[in-house]
C-alpha cells in the first residue's frame, strides 16, 4: 500500500510506504532504492547485513516477505508495499534459539558476517522439507550466499542439526585444548552483535567519498559547488581541509588521504572528496556531483616497464622499486653442474580481491567538550589507525581512541586504513558524529589486494632426488603505495624454497610500483605464491627422477638442525613438517591404489613478523567489583577466535567460569604493537593473556585493578643482514600437507585430505574450521578467483562479487581435516597458528592433481581448465 503524506514546513509532498515489519506495521520514506536500505537505513533493523547491495550477490541481506527468503537488497519497496517483512528480529525465540545453538554447537560461524542471511535461508528449507533436508540441496540452495571465512563444511553441519532435530549439547567454555563455544557465537549468528555499521548515534551524519576517474593524473581543479547545493548536504571537504599530515600508511607514510590540487593521483582508489549529509542517500548522491579537472597521464602499469622507465609512477616517490630481497647461499652454479636432472619453469600468480563479507566501515565521534575522538573501526591494526588518525588531525594520540569492533572478515585487506581518516576528519572538523561506509564497489578501488607475482625456477637434483640447488627470480606488481609490499616480497624471498633443505640457493625478489590497484597483505603472504611454484618444480623433478610426489618430499623434507631457506638453523619445531607428511601418507596410498588422479602440497608459513621485527604485545586481566573479569589484549577479531583463545587462556589459567569473561579491544590502555596478521594474534594473544594472568595470580587477583602481562618475540634477523651467516628469519613456522583427488571420469576434484601441523590446538573446533575455510580459499585461488585490471587504465575490471569467480557451496569437494599437533619450543602452550598456512599448499597440490588426471603441467594461476596458455 502506497500512500502521500505532506513533509511539515517542507513545502512538498513525500511519498511512503506501508507494510509490516516483524509484526508491526511501518511506513518508510519510497527514495530508499531497496528493501534493505529501509531496514536499515530507517527502520533501524540491523540482522540483515550489507555486504553488496544493489547487486544481490552475497545473501547477506535475506529476508522473509511474505514468507518466502527473498535477496532485500535486490526487493524494491514496490514489492513489499503492503505486505509482510520478516527478519531474524521477528523470529519466534524458541526458533531463534535452535539456529544459534546449532552454528555455536558446530563452530558454523566465524566472522558472522553471512550468517544471518544463511540462517533465513536454512530455515525456509527447513521448514519446507524438515529432516528430509538434504545436505547436497541445501549447498544448492545456498547458492544466492557467500561465505568467505567457513568453506561451508560447518555451516551445513549446523543446518543439518536442526534439520534433523538434534539438540545440541553446549560445552561450558574450557582451558587450552578444549572445543568451547566461539565466544559470542550465539549473536553472532543471529545478527545481533553489531558490527560498525550496525551502529546508530544520536545526530549522526554519513559521509560518501568521490574517488578518481584516473589511475594517473594531475589534480588541476575540484569544484564542489553543486554537491553543496544539494539539499541535505552538510559539507564537502577536501585535502586542503587536514588540519595536519596528509600521507598515512603502515610502513612508509607515502598513501595521501585525499589528492589535493597540484597533486597526482596514483591508483584507481585514490581519494578527492569527502561529501557529508544527512543520510547514506544522499551523500552518496552529493559525491557523484563533485567535478575534477584533470591532465590525464598515461598509467603505467607493466611492472617489467616499470623498473627501467625514467618515469615515475607515483606521486612523491623516488622509484618505481619499492623493494629488492635478496640472498645466497652455497655455489649454486657448481651444484648446478653437478645435478643428474635439472628443471626450469617460469609461473605467475594472479591478483585476487580478498572479498571479506564486510565492507569498510568507520564511526568517528567527538567528545562533548570537542577535545578528543572517538573512532569506531573494524581494522585490523587499531593502534597503528590511532596514531596516523591523530597526525592526520594534529592531535596527540592521547586524544583519539579507537575502539575495535570485531570485524566481518578481512584476511590481510582491512590492514592499511581505508575510510577511517575520512570519517575522522569529517566528524572533528564537524564537532558532530559521522560514518563512512563503503560500497562493494568502492571497497574493491581502495583496499590493496594479493599480489600477482611472476616467477622464474630453476632446481636441480642428484640421481636420487635429493635437492643440490635452487635458483628463483621473482617480480611482484605491488600497485601503487607500499602498504606491507615489500614485506610480501621478502616473504616470498624468504620462503621460495617451501620446507625443504636445499644446500645451494640464490633468491631475488624485487617489489614494483605501477599504477595497478595496491597490493599488501592477504593470507599467504606471498608464501602461498613461492610454494606454488616450489611445489611445481619438484613435482617436474619427481617425474624425472622416477619418485612419487610423497617419496621425493619426504627425502628433502626439513628436519631440526638442517639449515633452511635463508640460512636459519631449525629447531624441534620444524618437525611438524614430516609429521603432516606422515599423517596424511595411509590417505594418499588409499587413493593411489584406488586409481584416483591425486596431488600432493607441503607447505610452511611463518607465525609473526620476525626479519627482526621486535614484536611486543601485552594484554591486562581486570576483576571487577560486579564478579565480572575484563580481558583486554591488542588483537583485531576478525573470525579467527582471538577473543575465543583470551577467553580459554583465562579459564586455563585462572581456573574461572568463562562465561564471566569480557573480551574488549581498545586503545585506551598500550597493549598492541603491530598488525593483526601473519597468523600472530593466537601465538602472541595467547602469551600475553597468560603472562597477565599470572601477574593477576601474583596479586591474589586483586579487584579493581589492571594486572599486565606481556609477550615478546625479539630475537629475529631481518633477512639478508650481512655477516650473519644463519639468521633467525622467523620465530616461529606452521606446517601442512595437502592431498587433492580427482575423479578420473568427471575430471572434478572430489576431495581435499589437510594435514595440518598448528603446534598446539587450543580449540580444535576453531582449528578445523580455519583449515577448512582456508582450503576453500585455497581452492579458489588454484582454479577460478581474479582480479584483473585494465592494462590501459589501471582500473579493476571486476566490478561485483560474483565475477570474482569464488567457489559456492555447492563448488566445495568434501574436505578432512587431520589436526598434527607437534609442539613449538619456547612458544606459549607450543602454539604455532593456524590462520595463514591453509592455503599454502593448495595450488601446488591441484596442479599435481590435475597433471596426473590429463597430463598437462600447469604453471599459471588460476589453472582454468580451458585456458591454453596454461600450459608449460
Amino acid at each position: 500500500m502506497v500512500n502521500l503524506e505532506i513533509c511539515e514546513g517542507a513545502g512538498m509532498e513525500e511519498t511512503r510506504v506501508q507494510f509490516v515489519a516483524n509484526g508491526v506495521p511501518v511506513s518508510v520514506r519510497s527514495n530508499h532504492p531497496h528493501l534493505l536500505s529501509a531496514l536499515r537505513e530507517e527502520l533501524n533493523i540491523t540482522s540483515p547485513k550489507d555486504g553488496c547491495s544493489p547487486s544481490g550477490q552475497c545473501g547477506c541481506c535475506t529476508v522473509f516477505v511474505n514468507g518466502k527468503a527473498v535477496v532485500s537488497c535486490q526487493t524494491s519497496l514496490e514489492k513489499v508495499a503492503g505486505g509482510e517483512v520478516t527478519t531474524l528480529e521477528g523470529i519466534e525465540e524458541s526458533e531463534r534459539k535452535k539456529y544459534s545453538d546449532a552454528f555455536a554447537a558446530c563452530g558454523g560461524l566465524q566472522c558472522g558476517f553471512c550468517i544471518p542471511g544463511i540462517v533465513v535461508r536454512a530455515k525456509a528449507q527447513v521448514d519446507k522439507k524438515g529432516a528430509d533436508l538434504k545436505r547436497e540441496d541445501m549447498a544448492r540452495h545456498l547458492g544466492a550466499h557467500l561465505c568467505r571465512c567457513t568453506g561451508y563444511v560447518k555451516v551445513l553441519d549446523a543446518i543439518e542439526m536442526v534439520a534433523q532435530g538434534v539438540t545440541p549439547d553446549l560445552p561450558q567454555v574450557g582451558g587450552i585444548g578444549s572445543r568451547s563455544v566461539k565466544y559470542e557465537a550465539h549473536e553472532l549468528a543471529l545478527g545481533d552483535r553489531g558490527y560498525v555499521d550496525d551502529i546508530r548515534v544520536d545526530g549522526m551524519l554519513h559521509a560518501s567519498l568521490h574517488f578518481t576517474k584516473h589511475a594517473r593524473a594531475k589534480v588541476i581543479g575540484i569544484d564542489s559547488s553543486k554537491a553543496l547545493a544539494m539539499s541535505g548536504v552538510t559539507a564537502v571537504f577536501t585535502a586542503a581541509d587536514i588540519p595536519g599530515e596528509l600521507m598515512v600508511g603502515i610502513i612508509y607514510k607515502d598513501w595521501p588521504v585525499m589528492i589535493p590540487v597540484g597533486g597526482y593521483t596514483s591508483y584507481a582508489g585514490d581519494v578527492l572528496a569527502v561529501v557529508v549529509a544527512q543520510d547514506r542517500i544522499t551523500a552518496r548522491a552529493a559525491a557523484e556531483l563533485i567535478e575534477i579537472e584533470y591532465e590525464v597521464l598515461k598509467p603505467i602499469t607493466n611492472p617489467r616497464h616499470a623498473i627501467h622507465s625514467d618515469e615515475i609512477a607515483v606521486w612523491k616517490t623516488q622509484s618505481n622499486v619499492l623493494s629488492t630481497s635478496t640472498y645466497k647461499r652455497g655455489d649454486v652454479e657448481a651444484a648446478f653442474a653437478q645435478c643428474a636432472h635439472i628443471v626450469e619453469q617460469d609461473f605467475s600468480t594472479q591478483r585476487i580481491e580478498h572479498a571479506f563479507l564486510e565492507p569498510e566501515s568507520t564511526l568517528a565521534v567527538p567528545s562533548e567538550d570537542g577535545t578528543r575522538l572517538h573512532v569506531y573501526s573494524g581494522g585490523q591494526g587499531i593502534w597503528d589507525d590511532r596514531n596516523d588518525i591523530a597526525n592526520l588531525l594534529g592531535l596527540s594520540n592521547e586524544q583519539v581512541t579507537v575502539e575495535l569492533i570485531t570485524n566481518g572478515g578481512a584476511f590481510g585487506g582491512k590492514e592499511d586504513m581505508s575510510n577511517q581518516a575520512h570519517a575522522s576528519l569529517a566528524a572533528w572538523l564537524l564537532q558532530v558524529p559521522v560514518k563512512c561506509t563503503l560500497s562493494r564497489e568502492e571497497s574493491f578501488l581502495m583496499h590493496a589486494k594479493r599480489h600477482p607475482i611472476d616467477m622464474s625456477y630453476k632446481i636441480g637434483c642428484d640421481a636420487e632426488g635429493k635437492i643440490l640447488a635452487l635458483h628463483v627470480r621473482a617480480i611482484g606488481d605491488s600497485g601503487a603505495y607500499a602498504s606491507v609490499g615489500m614485506k610480501v616480497l621478502e616473504r616470498m624471498a624468504g620462503h621460495a624454497s617451501g620446507p625443504y633443505q636445499v644446500p645451494n640457493i640464490d633468491v631475488e625478489a624485487i617489489a614494483v610500483r605501477t599504477n595497478n590497484p595496491v597490493c599488501g597483505a592477504f593470507r599467504g603472504f606471498g608464501a602461498n605464491q613461492a610454494q606454488f611454484a616450489m611445489e611445481g618444480v619438484l613435482d617436474r623433478l619427481a617425474e624425472k627422477v622416477g619418485m612419487d610426489g610423497w617419496s621425493i618430499r619426504r627425502a628433502n623434507v626439513i628436519m631440526p638442525g638442517m639449515v633452511w631457506g635463508p640460512g636459519q638453523i631449525m629447531d624441534d619445531g620444524c618437525l611438524g613438517a614430516s609429521k603432516c607428511l606422515d599423517a596424511i601418507k595411509p590417505a594418499y596410498d588409499e587413493a593411489r591404489s584406488s586409481g584416483k588422479a591425486i596431488g600432493l602440497g607441503l607447505g610452511l608459513k611463518n607465525s609473526g613478523l620476525g626479519n627482526g621485527f621486535k614484536e611486543i604485545t601485552r594484554a591486562v586481566v581486570h576483576f571487577k567489583h560486579d564478579g565480572r573479569i575484563e580481558v583486554r589484549h591488542g588483537w583485531t577479531e576478525m573470525g579467527q577466535g582471538i577473543n575465543t583463545v583470551a577467553q580459554q587462556v583465562a579459564v586455563e589459567e585462572l581456573g574461572v567460569d568463562g562465561s564471566l569473561i569480557d573480551v574488549i579491544v581498545d586503545t585506551t590502555r598500550e597493549l598492541g604493537l603491530g598488525q593483526t596478521t601473519g597468523s600472530r594474534g593466537t601465538l602472541m594473544g595467547a602469551g600475553a593473556v597468560k603472562a597477565a594472568c599470572e601477574a593477576a595470580r601474583a596479586a591474589n587477583c586483586e579487584v579493581g585493578v589492571d594486572h599486565f602481562g606481556e609477550y615478546r618475540v625479539d630475537w629475529t634477523t631481518k633477512l639478508g643482514e650481512p655477516g650473519v651467516e644463519n639468521p633467525i628469519i622467523h620465530s616461529t613456522f606452521g606446517y601442512a600437507a595437502q592431498m587433492v583427488v580427482i575423479d578420473r571420469e568427471t575430471g572434478k576434484i572430489e576431495h581435499v585430505v589437510a594435514a595440518h601441523d598448528v603446534g598446539r590446538a587450543v580449540n580444535p573446533q576453531l582449528c578445523e574450521g580455519q583449515i577448512e575455510g582456508s582450503v576453500h580459499m585455497g581452492l579458489g585461488y588454484a582454479l577460478s578467483e581474479d582480479f584483473p585490471s585494465d592494462p590501459e587504465t589501471g582500473f579493476p575490471l571486476s566490478k561485483t562479487l560474483r565475477s570474482l569467480g569464488i567457489l559456492r557451496a555447492k563448488d566445495v569437494p568434501k574436505i578432512s581435516v587431520q589436526l598434527v599437533e607437534s609442539a613449538q619450543p619456547n612458544s606459549p602452550y607450543g602454539i604455532k597458528g593456524v590462520g595463514e598456512i591453509g592455503l599454502v599448499p593448495t595450488a601446488g597440490a591441484v596442479a599435481a592433481a590435475l597433471y596426473d588426471f590429463d597430463g598437462v603441467w600447469r604453471s599459471k594461476l588460476p589453472m582454468k581448465r580451458d585456458d591454453s596458455s596454461n600450459e608449460d
